[in-house]
This record gives C-alpha cells, sequence and structure tokens, in this order.
C-alpha cells in the first residue's frame, strides 16, 4: 500500500514538473545553504588550528607592557636579552626560547626592492616557530656573538628580490646595513591573521641592536614548551621570574603578559564556530519558508483534486488512505528538495574550500540532519493539507466544479 501511494505520489509530481521544482526550490536553498556553511565553517576552523599549530608547539608569547584589550597595552618597559638567558636557565619545562625584535625595512637588491619584515633573533627561534631552513645554514656562534652581517631570508622575499637567480651569497641591503645571504625558509604561506609567514629576513639578535635598533632591547620572548609540559605551569612560572627581575612588588600590577597561543587558538576557533552557527541558523530559515511553500502548494492542490478525492471517498478509500497519500506526496516533495540540494551543497563546498584555500571536510553527521529536517518539513507543513483533503465531505467533494 505504502508503495501504491509513493507511486501516486511520483505522478502527481511529473504531472507537474514546473511546479514542484519551484515548490521544492526554498528546500534546496535551505539544505545547501546549511550544509555549505557548516563544511566551510569546519574547514576554516581546522585550518586556523592547523596554522596556530604552525607558529610553534607549545607556544608562549611573553611581551612587555599590561595588556588592556586586543592589541592593546601600557607601561612599554622593553626586555632585555639576559630575560630570556633566565627563563632558559631557571624554567626546567622549557624547550626553547627566542628573544626578538623586528621592523619593516625596505630590503633592497640591484634595482629591486622590498618592504619586508625583518626579525632580529638567534638560531633558537627557527626551533620555536617551527621553521626549518631549505637551502643554506643557520648563524654560527660567532656570527651571533660578534653581530655578524649575515642573515637568513624567507621564500617571498627571495621571489621579490631574486626571482630565480641564485640566493646564496648575494648581499641585501636593509637600510645602511649591508648583509649575506646565508639561508632560504622553507614556506608556509599566510597566518591565520593572514599574514605572509615567508615576507621575513632573519638576522643576528646583536646584529639587529646595533645596527638596525641602536639598542639593547628585546621586543618580544617567544618560549617553546617541552611536549607534554603543563603550559599553564610554565606559564605561572614565566610569570614569576619576571615579576622578580623587573622588581615588582606584590601590590604591582604585571607590567607584561605571558600569552599562551593556545587561548589564541581557542578563541579563533570559537569565533569561527560560532560565525558558522549564525550563518547556517540564517540559512536554515529557508527551509521554514520551503515549508510553508510546500503546503501552499498542497493546498491548491487538495483544491485542485477535490472531485478526485471525493471519487476515492465514495467507492470505498478510508480517510487514512487520503491522509498517507497527500502526506507522503509532502514528503516525497521535501526529500527530493533535500537530495537535490545535498549534491548542490556538496559540489558547491568543495568548489569553495578551493577558492577560499581552506580544508574541504566531509561533514556525514550534518548531511544526514539536514535530509532527516528536510523530510520533517514536508510531515509537518504537508499534514494539515492531507487532514484537509482526508476530511472533505464526498458528497460536496463529487459535487465541486
Amino acid at each position: 500500500m505504502l508503495w501504491n501511494t509513493i507511486l501516486l505520489s511520483l505522478r502527481e509530481i511529473k504531472r507537474n514538473v514546473m511546479r514542484s521544482f519551484l515548490t521544492i526550490l526554498g528546500i534546496v536553498i535551505g539544505v545547501g545553504a546549511v550544509i555549505t556553511m557548516v563544511t566551510i565553517g569546519g574547514g576554516a576552523t581546522q585550518q586556523v588550528k592547523q596554522q596556530i599549530a604552525s607558529m610553534g608547539s607549545n607556544l608562549l608569547m611573553v611581551s612587555p607592557g599590561k595588556r588592556l584589550g586586543p592589541g592593546q597595552s601600557s607601561g612599554n618597559v622593553p626586555f632585555k636579552q639576559a630575560d630570556a638567558e633566565a627563563i632558559a636557565k631557571y624554567i626546567s619545562s622549557v624547550r626553547a626560547v627566542a628573544p626578538v625584535s623586528s621592523q619593516s625595512i625596505k630590503a633592497i637588491f640591484g634595482n629591486q626592492n622590498w618592504s619586508t619584515q625583518v626579525t632580529g633573533s638567534d638560531n633558537q627561534y627557527f626551533t620555536v616557530t617551527n621553521r626549518s631552513i631549505g637551502a643554506g645554514r643557520s648563524f654560527s656562534e660567532s656570527e651571533l656573538r660578534a653581530g655578524a652581517a649575515v642573515c637568513i631570508v624567507g621564500e617571498t622575499v627571495r621571489k621579490k628580490l631574486f626571482g630565480g637567480q641564485e640566493t646564496l651569497g648575494e648581499k641585501i641591503r636593509l637600510q645602511k646595513l649591508s648583509c649575506e645571504i646565508i639561508g632560504i625558509l622553507d614556506g608556509k604561506g599566510q597566518n591565520t591573521m593572514g599574514m605572509d609567514q615567508d615576507d621575513i629576513v632573519v638576522i643576528p639578535l646583536s646584529t639587529y641592536q646595533r645596527r638596525v635598533a641602536g639598542n639593547q632591547d628585546v621586543a618580544l620572548i617567544q618560549v617553546s614548551i617541552q611536549q607534554g609540559a603543563s603550559t599553564e605551569k610554565a606559564q605561572r612560572d614565566i610569570g614569576q621570574l619576571m615579576r622578580e627581575r623587573r622588581h615588582l612588588s606584590p601590590s604591582d600590577d604585571d607590567n607584561f603578559n605571558v600569552m599562551d597561543m593556545k587561548e589564541i587558538a581557542k578563541m579563533l576557533t570559537g569565533t569561527t564556530q560560532l560565525l558558522t552557527t549564525l550563518l547556517s541558523a540564517v540559512a536554515a530559515v529557508s527551509l521554514l519558508v520551503g515549508g510553508i511553500g510546500i503546503m501552499n502548494i498542497m493546498l491548491v492542490s487538495v483544491t485542485e483534486r477535490t472531485r478526485e478525492i471525493g471519487v476515492r471517498l465514495a467507492i470505498g478509500a478510508l480517510e487514512r488512505e487520503v491522509l498517507m497519500q497527500f502526506l507522503v506526496e509532502a514528503v516525497v516533495l521535501s526529500s527530493f528538495g533535500g537530495l537535490i540540494g545535498i549534491v548542490l551543497a556538496l559540489a558547491g563546498s568543495l568548489w569553495l574550500a578551493g577558492f577560499l584555500r581552506v580544508p574541504f571536510i566531509f561533514n556525514a553527521g550534518i548531511v544526514i540532519v539536514a535530509f532527516l529536517f528536510s523530510a520533517a518539513v514536508g510531515v509537518i507543513f504537508g499534514y494539515f493539507p492531507a487532514l484537509k483533503a482526508a476530511r472533505l465531505d464526498p458528497i460536496e467533494a463529487l459535487r465541486y466544479e
């Protein structure tokens, strides 16, 4: 009986193909939009996690100044290299410590120039930030101590200044500093903030302090914690050590900030997940609109087929059979809409993931939920028209013109 009812439903849908398609369009758009938003949102969240991890494993950022809000600080008393050495010496869970200072400087080679980020640090910087040197070598101990005019460049700087030319051994000019390129970093691409991580020139910290900044200040200390060690404990220990070194009394507020990159990752992933949820909720409104469209068309169909319903009731069809016929018709319509929406959503998500350069993560759960929801829309919004058809008076229905 159910199979015959489904066949009758398919016959009615086939009889008015264009009307049926327009009826389910809201369902198609709703299901497609929800799946696309969740899929792309999941890919964006995964990309944020990967990029945060690529910035450094178990990374703590120790910056001067009391943190007031996003990007704001006060009481900016810079660190010294001895502060980084103290962290490496007294914090047992530390894997590597890199004192860092940087600024934007124009790099020049021949008739080519490129504004880039020049960073002063030591070899620990590459360990802390999970960077590897693809060609050439790292700094020698004598170069770090003497403040030698040597540098290691990122892939973007290499391409902008040299193109396809040989790079190692060449000299570039950074303001008044002429430095020899001894290494080229492997590419890392953009970070979560959209900044190019390959647009960088790394020089020894002592070279930066003497030849570029003209002072002994350290703008940032990056600390990598050993695998398996507690970053929260290390964060507290570093905070206590810095308070002692900066001679802060118990009543004084910190004039520095120790931030765990896990906090940033949690904040960014939370933001992307919230946006995904909000956009999915907006997209789900289309399912409601589609359900209203189905109910509207089913009511029209009941009116058009009043005589047919009267004949069925007159020759012995039960009310529940008529109810089932129209209910199944509504569910079939909405289910078709759900299937078409799923196919379009997966194709669109695959294209968008490539265009936006985020991972395509197939979420079977949201596909199943979206399909079941589309079928439920058919049941909910098809019930009232089906009930109206089942309750028609056979005599009045037969007399209907």
